[in-house]
This record gives structure tokens, C-alpha cells and sequence, in this order.
């Protein structure tokens, strides 16, 4: 069965005989390891594969779809670090460690196998697979020692560690055509498009003339009405692909749109 065991800021997660996917909002910076598996990521136009051994790093601020494969006749497992943003104000405080400039970089990294990282998930293993106490004091070292073994690795990081500035204003129209499928509210497309709430709503009726909801709804019904009509998928299987989260929801929306349930088109 799957499952998930979650301390603050610290995520073990292990998928048996099955694959798990779904969307995710990085809202903070998250520092990985592959114990075994693989794991794919889609965020925005850029697909990252994951197999068992990798390191890896998401830039915070990011939409993600994922699906997570067990190897044959195996389990998956992966251990995941929040890097919170209080976390890392304190450490910049304390060491004086500041962004020096805005850096664009891939919205996720790949790390070269090495001894450090490898040694520091090994230390915290015995905690997650076991069901040991793992109290917060101890997450807390746990999470700044994964945020300087990474400064130690690659000092460069430091440019996205302790950047602590919000999402810009950015292409709203072409943001929304990428990701209208995320299952997220409106509020958050504002936020990661570099607006209040008020500025997107009106940038968005100027942009599309139509209300933010009502256009995502409606592309979404016209995903699923090509996926069923053009190349023979099921209901059961398009509402969440298109970023409906309930069925009956889904199938009230299309035979309001098309006239039709979508099991008999």
C-alpha cells in the first residue's frame, strides 16, 4: 500500500507495487533523494525523469505533475527536505549569507552522485523507516545541515537559497495557457503570476474577456471533449488528466457544455 510519513519538513515517502501521480505546488525549496523507483516531473514546458540513487533539487514557487513508478516486484522510496523560508532567513542571518543577484536557472536540478549527500540521507533513514522520535529540534538541524551541505557542494546556490523575493509580473496569458489543468485556486495563479487577486482578475477579463474560472472550466472541457471524441478515451480516465477533481462534477460540466455525457459521446 502506499503511504507517507511526514515530520515537519521532512517527507519519507514509499509506493508499493503501484504508481502514484498527481500535481503539486513546491511552495518552498525541496532538497531530495531516489531511494529506489522513478519519478517523473513535469513543470511547465520541461520534463525531468528520476531514477533510484538521485539527488536532486526544486526551485520553490513551481507547479508539478508527477507520477512515481516502483521498480519491478519493488517499492518506492524517496526521502524529501523542505527548505522553509524561516529556515533559511536564519541562516542568512546568522552567517551573513545573501542572494547577490537573481539568477534564472533549470526549475530543477540533477546533482552529481556524491559522498556528503549520500551520508547525510543515511543518517536520517533509521528515523523515517523505523518510526523513531524525530522531534523538532532535531528536524530543524536536520534541515539546516541540508541547506549548507548544499552552500558546501555548490556555493552558487546561495543566489537561490536566499532569494527571498515573491514571483514577479509575468506573461499572464501565456502562464495560464501552461497551466490551467493545476487543480489550484485563483488566488495562487495571481501569486505566481506577480499579481494581487484584484490585478489578476482584471489583466485576466482584459486578456481573455471572460471570468478566470469560467475560462479555465472551459478549457478543460474542450481537452476532454477532443480526448474522448478524437482519441477514445474514457470519462473515468479524463477528468483528472484535464484537472477536474471529481467525476460527477466533471460529467455535470460537459453535458451542460456539449449536450451530452461524456460516457455517450
Amino acid at each position: 500500500m502506499p503511504s507517507e510519513l511526514k515530520r515537519p519538513n521532512i517527507l519519507y515517502s514509499c509506493y508499493s507495487h503501484k504508481s502514484s501521480e498527481g500535481e503539486q505546488f513546491i511552495a518552498d525549496h525541496v532538497f531530495g533523494y531516489l531511494i529506489s523507483g522513478t519519478s517523473e516531473n513535469q513543470i511547465g514546458e520541461e520534463k525531468y525523469i528520476f531514477n533510484s540513487g538521485d539527488f536532486r533539487f526544486f526551485r520553490r514557487n513551481q507547479l508539478t505533475k508527477y507520477t512515481k513508478f516502483p521498480p519491478k516486484d519493488g517499492v518506492y522510496k524517496s526521502i524529501t527536505i523542505v527548505l522553509d523560508q524561516e529556515t533559511l532567513r536564519s541562516i542568512s542571518e546568522e552567517y551573513n549569507l545573501v542572494a547577490q543577484q537573481q539568477v534564472k536557472t533549470p526549475t530543477a536540478i540533477l546533482f552529481e552522485p556524491n559522498r556528503l549527500f549520500q551520508n547525510y540521507f543515511d543518517s536520517i533513514s533509521p528515523y523515517l523507516e523505523n518510526n523513531n522520535e524525530f522531534n523538532s529540534m532535531l528536524t530543524n538541524l536536520k534541515v539546516r545541515e541540508a541547506a549548507m551541505i548544499l552552500l558546501q557542494i555548490n556555493p552558487g546556490l546561495s543566489n537561490i537559497l536566499f532569494d527571498f523575493s515573491e514571483p514577479g509580473k509575468i506573461d499572464l496569458e501565456a502562464y495560464m495557457n501552461k497551466h490551467y489543468k493545476f487543480s489550484v485556486d485563483i488566488g495562487r495563479f495571481a501569486y505566481l503570476t506577480g499579481r494581487s487577486l484584484a490585478t489578476f482578475k482584471r489583466d485576466f477579463n482584459r486578456i481573455f474577456n471572460v471570468a478566470p474560472n469560467r475560462w479555465i472550466q472551459q478549457k478543460r472541457l474542450e481537452d476532454a471533449y477532443y480526448l474522448i471524441k478524437e482519441k477514445g478515451w474514457k470519462s473515468t480516465e479524463v477528468y483528472l488528466e484535464v484537472g477536474f477533481k471529481d467525476l460527477s462534477h466533471f460529467s455535470f460540466a460537459f453535458k451542460k457544455a456539449y449536450g451530452i455525457a461524456p460516457s455517450k459521446l
